[in-house]
C-alpha cells in the first residue's frame, strides 16, 4: 500500500532526521571524548568513567534528541513508505564522516570513503527498485 505522496515538506523533514542523527552521534562521542585516555582496568574506574559521561551535557542533549528524533521520525512513517523513508535518510553515511572531520578532527581515509560510495551506491539501486516497483503496482 502506498502512503501519501512525498511533498517538499515530507522531503524536508526526511532531511533533517539525518542532520538530527548527526548531531545525535556528535554528542554521543563528545560524552565520552571528555574521559579520553582513561584505562578502566576495575570496576571502580569504570563506575568513575560511566557517571562523568552520564553527567556530560553532551550526553544529555543527545537522549533529548533521540527522543524529539524518534516522534518525528514515526510520524513521518506514518505518512511515507519505509522504503522510500530510509533510502532519502541514507545520507547520514555522508554527514557523520564530514562532521567528524570538521567536528571531531578525525582522519577519513580514501578507503572509507570508498565504502561509503558503496553503500550510497546500494541505496541508490534499492531506491530505484523500488520506484520501479511502485510504478508497475500504480
Amino acid at each position: 500500500m502506498f502512503k501519501n505522496k512525498l511533498t517538499f515538506k515530507l522531503l524536508f523533514f526526511l532531511v533533517l532526521t539525518d542532520f538530527l542523527e548527526t548531531f545525535i552521534h556528535l554528542c554521543f562521542k563528545k560524552s565520552t571524548l571528555l574521559e579520553e585516555g582513561v584505562v578502566i582496568t576495575n570496576s571502580s574506574e569504570l563506575f568513575v568513567f560511566l557517571q562523568n559521561v552520564f553527567s556530560s551535557p553532551f550526553l544529555l542533549i543527545g537522549l533529548v534528541l533521540v527522543v524529539g528524533t524518534f516522534i518525528l521520525w514515526s510520524s513521518l512513517l506514518s505518512r511515507v513508505d519505509l522504503s522510500v523513508a530510509v533510502p532519502i535518510c541514507s545520507f547520514s553515511y555522508i554527514l557523520i564522516p564530514l562532521a567528524s572531520i570538521i567536528f571531531l578532527h578525525e582522519k577519513v581515509s580514501l578507503f572509507r570513503w570508498g565504502g561509503v560510495l558503496f553503500i550510497l551506491l546500494g541505496v541508490v539501486l534499492v531506491s530505484l527498485s523500488t520506484s520501479e516497483k511502485g510504478r508497475v503496482l500504480e
